[in-house]
């Protein structure tokens, strides 16, 4: 123990290296992405985010979305509490049994029109998770999706492209 402690005194911490600056390309992003929702809703854009049964690595990057760095509001976005005020449910995780009913009552309760939106490799097919007892399976096993943003987890720019990405596709017609 008293080695341990004697050399985390003498060693650098290990830790991951914090991401470039590239305000430029935010300060962009979120421009377009909020020109594409003014146009295509008129108002703000509202998200709903459910757990599917996931590890919480997808969450932890959806939260990102609201820090001082990303700050998801300036752009027109926001997360709703209740799915009655959604436009967009942006589902994580693969489906469990326990979470199906709950998904697709969330999915019934959001009005029209909506946006499902599967986020991260587990809401695809079910990830490592697939075949496991407890899992039905991807999101789009239980209701229809109409993005699905890759990565385990997605980081939080490749989040907003997705949200750009449906906005532009739901715009174009």
């Amino acid at each position: 123990m008293r080695k341990l402690l004697f050399q985390s005194l003498v060693q650098m911490p290990l830790t991951e290296a914090a991401p470039s600056a590239d305000d430029k390309a935010l300060a962009e992003l979120g421009a377009s992405l909020a020109r594409v929702t003014r146009r295509r809703l008129g108002r703000s854009l509202s998200i709903r985010e459910v757990d599917a049964g996931s590890c919480n690595g997808c969450e932890l990057e959806i939260q990102a979305l609201g820090n001082a760095y990303y700050d998801l509001e300036r752009f027109g976005l926001r997360f709703v509490a209740s799915p009655r005020h959604a436009d967009v449910l942006l589902v994580t995780g693969p489906v469990t049994k326990n979470m199906r009913m709950a998904l697709e009552r969330t999915y019934n309760a959001t009005p029209d029109p909506k946006w499902v939106i599967a986020a991260g490799d587990c809401a695809l097919d079910g990830g490592c998770f697939a075949g496991s007892y407890a899992v039905v399976g991807g999101v789009s096993a239980v209701v229809p999706v109409d993005l699905h943003i890759p990565g385990c987890p997605p980081p939080p720019l490749a989040i907003l492209r997705g949200l750009l990405a449906l906005l532009e596709k739901v715009s174009a017609g």
